[in-house]
């Protein structure tokens, strides 16, 4: 018996060894550093698809400046993984909130990939004060009737911001003529786009000379329009589960002034962060409604958070 277990012991140190030694060999060296990355990681050209679209309005690839720019907004997207992948996990939970509004509007379904570059599909905030999922000005919030003040901001309520902005886009195409130019304009105003057309003879997005941002606005678009559609395309690797996901609510109706909403909170099993979370339209810890007017606090469902 001892035997045995002096020949497994010995048996035991050549393995360790052995694993050792492939370690040490496999480890990066000055010599093999260089090689191992190259063979690890690897970065392609793309081939821009033959039949882009936005909205079914064909973009003009056999313009070679449209082609170069498509490339580029391609190439940037694809190989910025880690935003991509946040796109992919984000669009899960929150397309299935505007998807159904756009089609109420007669929208097309292409406009919500206007939202994920306008705010990475989060309640993001401009330095020109554009804020919430649509990046909405306070002006023109207010003009399509959205309440837009330090205690209540109705541009981070993302069912009402969809509504805004399918307005908003029902009017820019009325004006416009197109559903491209109509997209663009959300970045420039209905009245800078057709000031551009008309100052340059010309009649389309694609033959506009136009300043950065404007000029990237719908290629940018399109490629993320393309890549998440196709993931294992362009190389992303993910299982469903991986995605957020939204988390099911029910609508409370309050036509009065809320004084402490973290009481209010508790009284719905709820802390007041979660309350926030799902309300961040609700800009202090109060509601004064000194109107009355009737607005619908969401409270999700019973058994997604722990109990406070």
């Amino acid at each position: 018996m001892k035997t045995i277990k002096n020949i497994l012991a010995c048996l035991g140190l050549l393995s360790l060894s052995a694993l050792f030694i492939f370690a040490v060999q496999d480890a990066p060296s000055d010599d093999n550093l260089e090689k191992k990355i190259i063979n690890d990681y690897n970065v392609y050209a793309l081939n821009v698809p033959e039949n882009l679209n936005f909205a079914g309005e064909p973009m003009p690839l056999n313009d070679p400046d449209v082609l170069e720019r498509m490339d580029r907004e391609l190439l940037v997207n694809t190989y910025w993984q880690s935003n991509a992948l946040l796109m992919f996990k984000r669009a899960n939970k929150y397309f299935p909130v505007i998807e159904p509004i756009l089609k109420k509007h007669g929208i097309p379904d292409d406009f919500k990939y206007l939202a994920v570059i306008e705010s990475g599909l989060t309640n993001a905030v401009s330095p020109a004060g554009a804020k919430g999922v649509w990046q909405i000005m306070p002006k023109t919030g207010r003009e399509f009737g959205l309440e837009v003040n330090n205690n209540v901001d109705e541009r981070y309520n993302l069912e009402l911001a969809t509504e805004v902005a399918c307005d908003y886009l029902k009017t820019a195409k009325e004006k416009l003529g197109s559903w491209t130019l109509a997209a663009a304009s959300y970045n420039a105003g209905m009245a800078g786009v057709s000031n551009r057309l008309k100052d340059q003879n010309v009649k389309g997005y694609y033959d506009l000379l136009l300043g950065e941002e404007t000029g990237r606005y719908m290629f940018r678009i399109v490629a993320l329009k393309e890549i998440l559609n196709n993931p294992a395309k362009y190389g992303f690797n993910f299982r469903h589960k991986d995605l957020y996901k939204t988390i099911p609510t029910y609508k409370v109706a309050v036509d009065t002034a809320v004084t402490d909403f973290v009481k209010f909170s508790e009284g719905f099993g709820i802390n007041y962060k979660i309350l926030k979370l799902h309300n961040p339209w609700l800009r202090e810890p109060h509601l004064n409604n000194k109107s009355r007017k009737q607005y619908f606090i969401e409270i999700p469902k019973d058994g997604y958070y722990t109990k406070p």
